[in-house]
């Protein structure tokens, strides 16, 4: 039935064992406030929501007038709700996948390939890289979230280089001095820190793993004593550690920006940046692919030479690595994350509590919308009823489709919406 163009989806959920556990999760909290009969086991990790039409979680459809049972099968029939320029270049698929994770252990250092590269793996390695699409990837804190992304400014790993014996074991002598006499030229640089992280990642399994186990067992005793571990990353190594003991993955902390996002705040993970999340909540929006390149901090297949081959060696600070969400023009609540690929945007929709209507304005494309706080009553002539929004409330809009908000809660609403806009 093509009349309903808006309603609600039940999404997936991801059950990955570095997932918050039970009610801990933010994914967990959302699932249960968007269906309240949803039941939460307490010992069972809720890492990831799936808010899309990817084939190993496509959401299902939350209304019975609708013949088809999820929202891939839907948009196969009704291709026209994405917007006509959306359907042309993607040929007729959603290009995002929306999400939420929970992330209570690391997820593994990884990069994602260009779309060259995706190709080029997937027609050698299909076992390894199941598609030929590239991943970018954001991630919008929703709690405190803490990631690696990117490599530090030189001065900081040649500290570290400094203050870490054991690091500086598995980079070499040659490598350090390297990297130390390129200061200044940008391409001797990124030259040098190629064969630093090579090097390291290359050392020999009984090296590194005898070298972890000295800088573990140097800083616990440093801690003991009281004395401070910061110079070494203490606090990080040894947490780390502790979910993946003997893991080369622990190194890369020496080489790597340490995030810490607030919420609202976000990061952008282009093709080939090295990064990892930690510990926290976000809202994730990337590219249909499945494509990753592993470093560490993983039990999956590490994909070493090609990892060290395809990064992105560009030193840069922390500060250059949060991606600058920009105020919408038109609409003084929706805020815009806006990277520079075209396959996804995010809006965040903040209605403070003074507003009781609001109009969520039509896109020529596709979207979700994600309900993180308070409640409200939807309504739009595609919708043919009345939808109830509450926090958990996935719905799907279809290109060009406007829907009004009667706010209903005293706090206003705090809502996140993907869409492409070409």
């Amino acid at each position: 039935m093509e009349e309903v163009r808006v309603f609600p989806l039940t999404c997936a959920v991801q059950n990955y064992a570095w997932g918050k556990i039970g009610l801990d999760s933010e994914v967990a909290k959302l699932v249960v406030g968007g269906d309240p009969l949803a039941v939460i086991e307490d010992g069972k990790p809720y890492a990831e929501l799936w808010m899309g039409a990817h084939p190993k979680g496509d959401a299902q459809i939350k209304d019975n007038r609708i013949a088809q049972t999820t929202l891939g099968q839907w948009i196969t029939h009704f291709p026209a709700c994405l917007g006509s320029k959306v359907k042309d270049t993607f040929q007729g698929q959603l290009p995002f996948l929306f999400k939420v994770l929970s992330v209570n252990t690391a997820l593994s250092i990884q990069a994602h390939p260009n779309r060259e590269l995706a190709a080029r793996l997937n027609a050698q390695f299909p076992e390894h890289y199941p598609d030929n699409n590239h991943k970018p990837e954001m991630a919008i804190a929703l709690t405190r979230f803490h990631g690696l992304c990117g490599f530090r400014p030189v001065e900081e790993i040649l500290g570290f280089l400094k203050c870490v014996p054991e690091f500086h074991a598995l980079v070499g002598n040659e490598a350090a001095e390297e990297l130390r006499c390129s200061m200044g030229d940008a391409l001797r640089t990124s030259q040098a820190l190629k064969k630093c992280f090579t090097r390291m990642m290359n050392c020999e399994k009984k090296v590194f793993v005898d070298q972890l186990n000295m800088l573990v067992k140097r800083v616990t005793e440093e801690g003991a004593a009281g004395k401070d571990t910061s110079s070494s990353i203490g606090d990080l190594l040894l947490r780390l550690h502790s979910q993946y003991p003997g893991d080369i993955g622990c190194f890369s902390i020496y080489f790597l920006n340490l995030m810490v996002l607030d919420p609202g705040q976000a990061m952008f993970l282009g093709a080939n940046e090295p990064h990892a999340y930690l510990y926290g909540d976000c809202i994730e929006c990337m590219a249909c692919s499945d494509n990753t390149v592993r470093a560490g901090l993983t039990p999956k297949y590490i994909d070493v030479n090609t990892l060290c081959e395809m990064l992105n060696y560009s030193p840069a600070p922390t500060t250059s690595k949060i991606f600058p969400c920009v105020q919408d023009a038109s609409d003084p609540c929706v805020t815009l994350y806006d990277p520079p690929v075209p396959d996804f945007t995010v809006m965040r929709i903040q209605v403070p509590p003074s507003v009781k209507m609001y109009t969520l304005a039509p896109v020529d494309s596709a979207s979700i919308l994600l309900v993180i706080e308070g409640e409200a009553i939807a309504t739009a002539v595609a919708a043919l009823s009345d939808v109830t929004l509450r926090r958990g409330t996935v719905l799907f809009v279809s290109a060009n489709e406007s829907v009004s908000l009667h706010i209903t809660s005293q706090s206003g609403m705090n809502m996140f919406r993907a869409c492409c806009l070409l």
